[in-house]
């Protein structure tokens, strides 16, 4: 029989190391990437969000797009409407916005009351890369992201910004130049 002591340890080293804890996690197959037909008036090198459907479309041609499965943002914190890409970062570093440490003081106390920046790594919540939603040239705060959180993918659960599993928003980032038209329902 399994020791507490042990069980503990071994969990608290799962969550320390992001990669352990999800090793096991199998991926729905309807959220892996593929190709779709899509509307014909869509013009390539656009991104369509549908978060109710939890799928990301970037249109590669008329009538035909690249569908991932993503994450998306918690009822009443999702982003709607229509912005661009204007900023692309790898490994991006990330800071929770202020109105989020409000709301969840506990989960973002070691953001309080100081400038500090989470640096960019395997541990960052933005994952690998980021792709930044401006409008009218400024910073909407919302992102297309990796993710720490595999299993969020299909889910409602962030604070707004659209997640992807690391190995597809890697894919997706090198597709994308910067303006690309990104469009959410």
């Amino acid at each position: 029989m399994i020791s507490r002591r042990t069980l503990l340890a071994t969990g608290a080293a799962a969550l320390a190391t992001p990669g352990l804890a999800q090793q096991n996690f199998q991926l729905d197959p309807i959220y892996l990437p593929q190709s779709v037909r899509i509307k014909q008036t869509l013009q390539p090198q656009q991104i369509l969000i549908v978060p109710r459907a939890h799928f990301l479309y970037y249109v590669t041609e008329p009538g035909r797009a690249l569908r991932y499965g993503v994450g998306v943002g918690k009822a009443g914190l999702e982003f709607t409407g229509t912005a661009s890409i204007d900023v692309k970062k790898e490994w991006p570093t990330w800071r929770p916005t202020n109105e989020m440490i409000e709301r969840e003081p506990k989960t973002y106390a070691k953001f309080k009351d100081n400038d500090y920046v989470q640096p960019g790594g395997p541990g960052n919540p933005l994952g690998a890369r980021a792709l930044y939603l401006f409008q009218n040239g400024r910073d909407t705060f919302f992102r297309i992201h990796g993710t720490t959180s595999p299993r969020s993918i299909g889910q409602s659960v962030s604070n707004g910004c659209i997640r992807m599993i690391n190995e597809h928003v890697i894919d997706l980032y090198q597709r994308v130049p910067i303006g690309t038209k990104v469009t959410v329902l």
